[in-house]
């Protein structure tokens, strides 16, 4: 099982310069999750850096989850615990993972799931993820 962080999304919808070794690593897990938080900041990264407008950076995310068949996860009050207690520990400001809100929750929803992350960056190999 695998929780793919929006860092990693956007690379592969891209076609950024790791998509290949991020898609591999995609494709080892046939269960792929993601969250309505990572797939809000998938689109707003799309439309931010790539000028995609909403609607087609939207299509764009929707059809990579059709075909990936991905779950989406669900954010409750487990998952804001385990993401305050990642900001506490790690968040920026506070910890050289200099985790943000997003990361909090991708983090969250990895740990919740027991998942593998994957992700784009170094930050999250400053916690205590596997």
């Amino acid at each position: 099982m695998i929780f793919v962080d929006a860092s990693a999304l956007i690379v592969i919808i891209t076609g950024e310069d790791e998509a290949d070794r991020l898609a591999d690593a995609l494709g080892v897990d046939q269960e792929r999750l993601c969250s309505a938080l990572s797939l809000w900041e998938t689109t707003a990264g799309l439309c931010r850096s790539y000028t995609f407008s909403v609607a087609t950076a939207r299509a764009r995310v929707q059809q990579f989850l059709d075909v990936g068949r991905f779950r989406i996860v669900e954010i409750g009050e487990k998952e804001a615990e385990i993401a305050t207690d990642a900001y506490a520990q790690f968040g920026k400001g506070r910890h050289a993972a200099a985790l943000n809100m997003g990361d909090c929750f991708a983090y969250a929803c990895a740990k919740s799931n027991r998942a593998k992350l994957l992700y784009i960056g170094d930050d999250f190999t400053k916690t205590d993820l596997a």
